[in-house]
């Protein structure tokens, strides 16, 4: 057992001032100093310096760590010119971004406060490094390919991979399954894996409405994705509507991902699922795809996260980073509530969407926790002050453990 002792203390429903947490891998009692240490006479104690503030580590439900190799290869400012960038260059990034290259990615996360991710593996390539994480991995072994003719090998191929992330045993590490999309994936191929989801109890996520080329695609088969699917896939309509596609989730909560050109209609499918809508506003302006209504999203009462997605098409691995470009790119909102509502979906909102016991400092919560180095006394506009001015973090534990950062 140990007893931490902060200046302050950052839980979903206020800020605690004068008060230690006593932890080993989870949080056992939040109370002042002198009451913990009659309760855990013999626990270690850490007292942490003046102004110290600690928070639940960060969560980037949606990261692709497989191609963390990309810096100036792909092409940005519209979807389907990085579409086809991303074809042409997949080699070289894929053999490009051996495990140091995942892993220096992995390190980039961590040294900005994320202690859990969730990796969309396309290739399984990034499981040893993401195995070998300090952090909590949600492993999303991704099922594509719109082929028929294709279905039972590149089902072979899939199953081997999550197999394969089964036989990972460590703590904090999860196999999950992520469907592309509705353009990419046919569907004999998302019945079959969502009846494993559903007999194994696994995590489920996917991309959805990231384009307007998605858009024009599964509504007409026309659009800037006819001469992509003709060319490369001798495929001339759609195999599925965006309405097919949603209702096979009906039965299974799914994080869905970008959702930015998504109708009504389809929000309205999502809340009644009770679906999670990953944001991601860096890559949808790197590919010109438009920002999330998020006043929709939230008008509606959908929940929604915010996620770096990979270094394909961002800049960095940094939810401070995203949050910040996300409380700019949303300027017709109130600009307190949605830095309160970021901090959530980072924390709390998305531990409970990928179904883990973490993103709260809170009893019977893992102890997930980072120290922040404020500058003087936080007010009740810390939430924005969080996002502007990134502090530094000073410490970080993983299910009760120290992580060193990098160089210390």
């Amino acid at each position: 057992m140990q007893i931490i002792t902060p200046n302050y203390i950052l839980t979903p429903q206020n800020l605690l001032c004068g008060q230690s947490i006593a932890y080993d891998k989870t949080i056992h009692k939040i109370a002042p100093l002198d009451e913990l240490k009659s309760l855990f006479p013999d626990a270690q104690i850490i007292e942490l310096k003046k102004n110290s503030l600690l928070m639940p580590g960060l969560i980037n439900a949606h990261v692709h760590v497989e191609f963390s190799a990309n810096k100036t290869e792909l092409s940005y400012g519209d979807f389907i010119p990085w579409l086809y960038s991303v074809l042409e260059n997949r080699e070289t990034l894929i053999e490009g971004c051996a495990k140091e290259c995942m892993s220096e990615a992995i390190s980039s996360m961590l040294e900005s406060g994320i202690t859990t991710f969730g990796a969309i593996s396309s290739h399984g390539m990034d499981l040893e490094a993401c195995a070998e994480a300090p952090q909590n991995v949600v492993f999303f072994n991704e099922l594509i390919g719109s082929a028929a003719t294709m279905a039972d090998a590149l089902f072979a191929d899939f199953l081997a991979r999550l197999d394969a992330s089964k036989s990972v045993k460590r703590e904090g590490f999860h196999p999950a399954v992520a469907i592309h999309s509705p353009y990419s994936v046919h569907l004999i191929l998302i019945k079959k894996a969502l009846q494993i989801v559903k007999n194994e109890s696994l995590k489920l996520s996917a991309h959805f409405m990231e384009s307007s080329a998605e858009r024009e695609w599964l509504d007409k088969s026309e659009g800037d994705f006819k001469e992509f699917f003709e060319k490369l896939l001798k495929q001339n309509s759609a195999t599925c509507s965006s309405s097919e596609f949603l209702e096979h989730f009906n039965e299974q909560q799914t994080l869905f991902t970008h959702v930015v050109k998504a109708n009504n209609e389809e929000l309205d499918n999502i809340k009644k699922g009770k679906h999670t809508i990953i944001h991601c506003p860096i890559s949808n302006r790197l590919l010109g795809n438009g920002a999330l209504d998020l006043s929709v999203v939230n008008e509606k009462n959908i929940n929604w996260i915010c996620a770096t997605d990979g270094l394909s098409s961002n800049y960095k691995l940094d939810l401070f980073e995203e949050m910040k470009c996300a409380l700019f790119m949303h300027s017709n909102m109130p600009l307190l509530p949605l830095a309160k509502q970021l901090i959530n979906s980072v924390t709390k909102g998305a531990a409970e969407a990928l179904g883990l016991n973490s993103g709260e400092i809170k009893e019977g919560k893992n102890a997930d926790m980072i120290v922040l180095d404020l500058d003087k006394e936080p007010n009740d506009e810390l939430a924005i002050h969080l996002i502007l001015h990134r502090y530094n973090i000073s410490q970080i534990y993983i299910n009760g453990k120290f992580i060193p950062k990098k160089g210390a």
